[in-house]
């Protein structure tokens, strides 16, 4: 099958009024990925060359978004939202290319795997003209009927047209199929619009098949397969869905995570082996962990690099560019922006390193800030290998701390300071016996004589 050419013709123009948002319904994230963008990426995994993205609601935001996750995906606008059928026919300058299989998939299903698809292209492979994929529900109630005889799809039948023996029948529509490259614009043509809402649907190119003596089969998918997204409660159960299966992947793969269910993976997550995760992590885009790091509790983590053997957190954020060296470490209620922390180095404690490098077993004091933005501008700071920097300290960017260099703890720093050099930037201390008590003295007699003017 690996020689056959497969379009996926994904249907992405629904309005999704129940989402209750300006945004379409398609583009709603599942794991940080618009829920079409998974749809695509099921389909390419299965093995599809060419991507066609019927879209409509949203046509221009919609366009732009798929230049980011689908870059060589086609967009077909659906200008009259006339059915199943009518959407497919939208990308018939795709579809006439002469592909062995197309597969018609909805940008709803952001869980649909490989596999499924898969599965029902090895039936066209078969001889199959149509390869309808279905699922058994908890409860069949609502759904189209699959109905079958002697192992062939012979039709779908909507709830409200089933005869009480089909009500029975468990085996449901998911609604995406395979349909035989040469076979499909003939059977799409075919579709009419005599019903009730004068829509063309594409699941009546099961009996048009049939009745043209085609082969028709049913392949089956889990109910998790095939879930559609509606609204918004549906988009959250997605992603708990998506999330356990993630989580899983990674504990089998090696990391332990205590707390599982409190760990927030993003759709391109790269975590190492014997590395272990803390409860209430939440990992967002772009981030890649080596093997044996440990992520404590309650960090936040997106766009970062963290190498082996690394301490994060508790309660640490790093933000797209931090980069973490091997045995670096990023301490609790610390922040790392566009940075990089070097082999050994130390950021413990309530401090923030933005554009900056932090050399090899440098060490940062509590409240270390570096002073990178003017407002307009942003600027780098430069801390050298084996410095140590004071805590409570200010490092105003651009400067440059040198190899070894010591910052007196307070400092304000705005100049470079060379290697090996000791270096204070604050008012000199002047100790004046006896004012302590004056002043304790005088702050109480003006408390007193405000109470006395209250009363």
């Amino acid at each position: 099958m690996s020689q056959r050419s497969c379009l996926s013709v994904i249907l992405a123009a629904g309005e999704g009024t129940r989402m209750k948002s300006a945004m379409p319904k398609v583009l709603h994230a599942i794991a940080g990925l618009p829920m079409v963008a998974h749809v695509v990426k099921a389909a390419e995994a299965a093995g599809a060359t060419g991507v066609a993205l019927v879209i409509g609601h949203g046509a221009e935001e919609m366009r732009r978004a798929a230049h980011k996750f689908a870059p060589k995906a086609e967009t077909f606008v659906q200008e009259q939202r006339l059915g199943t059928g009518h959407a497919v026919l939208a990308a018939r300058e795709a579809i006439s290319r002469g592909y062995d299989d197309i597969l018609v998939m909805f940008g709803d299903t952001p869980l649909i795997g490989a596999g499924a698809l898969t599965a029902a292209r090895r039936k066209l492979a078969e001889g199959a003209a149509v390869a309808v994929i279905g699922f058994r529900p908890p409860s069949p109630a609502g759904y189209g009927r699959l109905v079958e005889r002697d192992d062939h799809l012979v039709a779908i039948r909507e709830e409200k047209d089933c005869s009480e023996e089909e009500k029975k029948i468990g085996f449901c529509n998911a609604g995406m199929m395979a349909v035989a490259g040469k076979h499909a614009l003939q059977l799409l043509d075919k579709v009419g619009n005599r019903n009730a809402k004068s829509e063309f649907y594409l699941t009546d190119i099961v009996e048009i098949a049939g009745a043209g003596g085609l082969d028709v089969v049913a392949t089956e998918a889990s109910f998790e397969n095939a879930l559609g997204i509606n609204n918004r409660a549906e988009l959250a159960e997605a992603e708990a869905i998506w999330q356990a299966r993630r989580r899983r992947e990674a504990m089998l793969a090696g990391v332990t995570l205590i707390a599982p269910e409190t760990v927030y993976f993003s759709h391109d997550t790269e975590i190492g082996a014997d590395t272990v995760v803390e409860p209430n992590v939440w990992f967002g885009p772009g981030v890649k962990i080596a093997s044996g790091a440990r992520i404590h509790a309650f960090s936040h983590i997106e766009g970062a690099t963290i190498a082996s053997n690394c301490d994060v957190g508790p309660f640490a954020r790093l933000r797209p560019g931090a980069d973490l060296r091997t045995k670096a470490k990023v301490g609790n209620f610390c922040e790392v922006k566009q940075a990089t922390i070097e082999e050994g180095a130390k950021v413990n404690h309530l401090t923030y390193i933005g554009d900056a490098r932090v050399g090899a077993a440098a060490n940062i004091g509590a409240g270390t800030i570096t002073c990178n933005y003017d407002g307009y501008s942003k600027f780098f700071t430069d801390i050298g290998e084996g410095a140590f920097v004071g805590s409570n300290s200010s490092l105003v960017a651009p400067v440059t701390i040198g190899k070894g260099g010591y910052i007196a703890s307070g400092s304000v720093i705005t100049e470079s300071v060379p290697d090996d050099a000791l270096a204070f930037g604050r008012a000199r201390q002047k100790t004046i016996p006896g004012k302590g008590k004056e002043l304790r003295e005088r702050f109480a007699s003006a408390a007193a004589a405000r109470k006395k003017a209250a009363e």
